[in-house]
Formats: C-alpha cells, structure tokens, sequence
C-alpha cells in the first residue's frame, strides 16, 4: 500500500505547535514501520529525526528582508527552493505533507510548478497540504477577520493588513501575491487539503482552492501535560477568595485581546484577579497599572502553563481571529471552563456545558459570562470540561491523519 515513505514540509520542526504536529507525525509513522523525511527552513533540527534543512540563516533574513521591501513574500529563495527539489526527488516519497509555506525559506512558484508538473504526475504519489492560517489564499495575510477584509473571495488589493506578517515596510503587492498563488496552487492532481477547524475548511470552500477535498482534524494536546493538578499559585500570589481568570497569548497584541483584558479589568471590580501569561516588558508595564492584574512574562514550560490552568476559575480568550486556539483544549483538559469570543475557530471546541461564547468586543458580555460560570456546580463544571477535552488528544490526531488522511492502515 502507498504512503510508507512521507516528506514533511514546514518552517520549523520540535518547536512551536506546528513543529511539534510535525515531529509526532515522523514519530508515529516510524512507530509502524514507516519512513519520514522532515525538510525544514528554520532553527536547531530535531533529535531522531531525519532531516533536511532547506538553505540556512542567510537566505532567510535575505529573503525577510527582501519581502519588507516589496511584499512579495514566498518568492525568493530560489537557489534553496532547487535544492530541495533534488532532495525531494532523491528521496522520492509517497506523500509530501506540507505545512507552512510561509516563513521567509522557499520559492512557492518553483515548489509548486514542481509538484504540479513532474511530483504529482507519477503514480501513487499524493500531496497533503495542512493549512493552519489564511496565507494560502490571500493577497498578503495570515488572518483577515480582525481588519474585517474579504478581498480575498474575489481578488486581493489595498490590503489594509500590509503592516501585519508577513509585513511589507514600502510597496503593497497583493494584487500580483493573490494571482500568483492562484496559478501556482490550483491544478495540482492528487492533493488534500487538511484544516484544523471547521471555521478554515468553510473559508476554504470559499476561496479559489474551493476544487480540492478539504478534511477537518482538530489540532490534539497532550493529555498527560494538561491535566488538573494541585498548584501553589494562589498563595504564591496572594489570591485569596477572589475569582481568578486566566488569559494568555504569544504575542499579546490587540487583535489577541490585550486592551480588551485592560477594559475587563477596569470592569470587574476588586472581587476578581485577571493573570496575563506572555506579556512583554511594555505590556507588563502597562498592565500592571491596573491593581487587579497579575503579569507573568512569557514562558516556554507547557508544565508552568497547566499549573496556571489548573489555578484559574476561568479561561478567557479574548482574539479576535484565530484558526482553533489549542489554549481552549488545554484550560478544559485541566477542568478549567472557557469564555472565547466569536472569532475563527475558537468557539469550535467548546460545549455548552464546558464554556460560554460571546460576541467580540463586548466585555459586558464576557462578565455577564463570568457570573453564570460562577454559578455553576463547579466540580460538574470541570468534569464536562475534562470529557470535552479528551476528545482531542495528540493519539487521535495522529491516528486520524495516519488512517484518514494518509489512508494507512493501524494496529492501534
């Protein structure tokens, strides 16, 4: 059966949840016998893993460079882009997995006129294409919903996220970036594309990818990290009785919710502690002029993040665009409810019993979601939170990319 031998296809690979999809994808597949080839554009390579790395640090602040001036971002790096088409022949795999294409370290037009003409032309070969943002087809952006842009359905121009990454200092160049993905990412046999939340797959079916099969797999978390647990949080800060709501991004920005988090905390009044997880040096200084703010600098540790998890009453995610935010999964899984914003996929993994969705920007909304999870029986609360959760493990993921998407088969 086709498909033992998998490609992958992204910036990074062990860092960042894409990167760690990545690695588990190779793990898993090696764990049945399979090959995988990782092909990476950025940073260290991951242990026990084979791996190629597509060009090196010059040609991607080169080509970062170059996309700031003229905001033709994915059209450089030719020279690295010709390498790893000798590597891809070489290797000659069964399926390609690509990730994302963006991230200043290949030339789309030479990869995809490749695998339009030559890779996907042979038998048995098969593309797999995980978008996990709006890159793909638009103009210029990773998201639109915050500039409120549909431009994208019809013809990117003027974009009004020109500023926003991949960002482009001088010339605004969507109107030739959206024609040029669509020649260079249409007619192409065989390829599947992959979105984490059914937000993407209808925004998807709406853009000029709309001809290829689209299937949804929910993006997994690790279980055994996000889980409850005892934490000393709220003596270490002194929380006492008051409700702690938990809110964390990387990078906070406004479109994530920070002036938001500043205007709830003006609102919420002395009987509520509002912790921020991922602020910067600025950020922080601006928060904590605000008594009822806790600020907490970024952190890479997954085990201090449960922790801060398993301490809040509540998890408030205040984006407003987002393709399905795993920090949902992961407050739920550690029996925390959330509130979210109509926005993107972020409402998708929530139940009526593990969270509550209100309308963007609306902070009466979010405490009037406050109260009524407060009511709550909260030991009810966190047991629908904890089954929801479950449903999106990391094994399942895997499971259904290896069965459903790659069309494997599996003993487990």
């Amino acid at each position: 059966m086709s498909g033992d031998r998998v490609l992958f296809l992204n910036t990074v690979a062990g860092k960042g949840s894409v990167g760690r999809i990545v690695t588990g994808l190779s793990t898993a597949l090696k764990e049945r016998g399979s090959e995988s080839l990782i092909c990476l554009g950025r940073w260290d390579s991951p242990a026990g893993h084979e791996v190629y790395r597509i060009g090196n640090e010059r040609d991607v602040y080169i080509h970062g460079v170059l996309s700031r001036l003229t905001d033709r971002h994915g059209l450089y790096s030719s020279d690295a882009t010709k390498k790893l088409i000798e590597k891809i022949r070489e290797y000659d795999p069964d399926i390609i997995h690509i990730h994302n294409v963006h991230g200043y370290y290949v030339n789309y037009q030479l990869l995809f006129s490749f695998l339009k003409n030559e890779y996907a032309m042979k038998e048995g070969h098969r593309i797999i294409w995980t978008l996990h943002d709006c890159w793909t087809f638009t103009g210029h952006c990773v998201h639109f919903e915050y500039a409120g842009c549909m431009r994208w359905k019809e013809g990117c121009h003027d974009c009004p996220e020109k500023k926003q990454y991949p960002a482009s200092l001088l010339l605004d160049n969507s109107k030739d970036n959206y024609r040029l993905k669509k020649e260079a990412f249409n007619g192409i046999r065989n390829l599947t594309i992959v979105t984490p939340s059914e937000w993407l797959k209808d925004r998807v079916k709406e853009s000029f990818l709309k001809e290829y099969p689209v299937i949804t797999v929910p993006t997994g978390i690790d279980l055994n990290v996000f889980k409850e647990q005892k934490t000393g949080i709220w003596e270490r800060y002194g929380i006492g009785e008051k409700t702690l709501l938990l809110g964390v991004a990387n990078p906070w920005r406004e479109r994530k919710g920070f002036d938001d988090f500043l205007k709830l905390a003006d609102a919420a009044g002395d009987n509520t502690v509002i912790a921020m997880v991922g602020l910067n040096k600025s950020q922080v200084s601006r928060a904590s002029a605000h008594r009822n703010i806790i600020t907490v600098m970024k952190t890479d540790s997954i085990r201090e993040m449960a922790e801060w998890y398993s301490a809040a009453d509540i998890y408030v995610n205040l984006t407003y665009e987002d393709t399905f935010p795993t920090t949902n999964l992961e407050a739920m899984a550690c029996g925390t409810p959330v509130i979210t914003y109509r926005a993107g996929g972020s409402p998708e993994a929530l139940t009526e019993e593990s969270g509550i969705v209100t309308e963007v920007g609306d902070i009466e909304g979010v405490l009037k979601a406050v109260r009524e999870l407060k009511e709550r029986d909260s030991k009810e609360t966190a047991k629908s939170c904890v089954e929801q959760a479950s449903r999106y493990s990391l094994d399942q993921m895997f499971r259904r990319y290896l069965v459903d998407v790659y069309g494997l088969r599996t003993d487990n």
